[in-house]
């Protein structure tokens, strides 16, 4: 299984005079600003925000429906080996206290493809209901390059250099769905660009994501337009097609 709890962590990020203008877009790292990226967008949305004794910050959309968390510092648990870094879910009601879905990623995932999954979010106006079937994702990856798996192509998709996928499969211990039944398959999304090395980030939504969610978080994982970034992932480096400034 690709999300493998015994990766190593992948290196640290070197530093490089930027900023600089880099592609592909799902090996570019988050730039070590995941948080305040993040937290930018929610409270620029009326997002209200908090923090936890745990150290965590909360936010927590205007109707109530929706909530991220910033639960890096707590370090709840892993994905590939990776420590979670925001928890997204949503609620069928305002005064709920059970969560319809779950969505976790961990730090290294490009900020720009967390925003636009909240900002879609946060455009729902019944968050915890999905209306359409998995082929939304895999248009969404397909229409921007991505290739069907050979042995699950109805399933899985790759990028064309092979170091990330997105596929629709079994959900990982530790992942919350409201819906009880054993052995339910919930969306999962990882870059591996150097094999061996550790994965650089991971992705896991619950198998109650509404899939149209998931499918712009995967369009804009997929997106070529060029993201800038000052920090490279140093297991990726050699990948990345560079476009210094000016």
């Amino acid at each position: 299984m690709p999300l493998n709890p015994h990766h190593p962590h992948s290196p640290s990020h070197p530093e490089l005079p930027g900023p600089f203008w880099v592609t592909p877009r799902h090996l570019a790292g988050d730039d070590g600003a995941l948080a305040e990226r993040i937290g930018t967008t929610l409270t620029g949305l009326g997002w209200r925000m908090w923090p936890t004794s745990r150290n965590t910050l909360v936010y927590t959309s205007p109707d109530g429906l929706c909530g991220a968390e910033w639960i890096r510092a707590s370090y709840p648990f892993e994905l590939g080996a990776l420590p979670v870094a925001w928890q997204i879910t949503a609620r069928a009601h305002p005064d709920s206290v059970l969560r319809e879905w779950n969505a976790y990623v961990t730090e290294g995932v490009p900020h720009e493809a967390v925003a636009d999954l909240l900002l879609a979010l946060n455009a729902r106006t019944a968050p915890a209901t999905g209306f359409t079937g998995p082929q939304t994702v895999l248009d969404a990856l397909l229409a921007q390059g991505w290739l069907p798996d050979i042995d699950h192509p109805t399933t899985t998709a790759t990028a064309p250099d092979l170091a990330a996928s997105v596929s629709l499969e079994a959900i990982p211990e530790h992942v919350f769905d409201a819906d009880p039944r054993p052995d339910l398959a919930g969306w999962q999304a990882w870059a591996d660009p150097a094999p061996g090395a550790g994965l650089l980030w991971c992705a896991t939504f619950s198998a109650s994501v509404p899939h149209d969610l998931v499918a712009a978080f995967a369009s804009s994982l997929a997106s070529p337009a060029p993201v800038q970034r000052r920090i490279l992932p140093a297991s990726a480096r050699h990948r990345l097609t560079v476009i210094p400034p000016g």
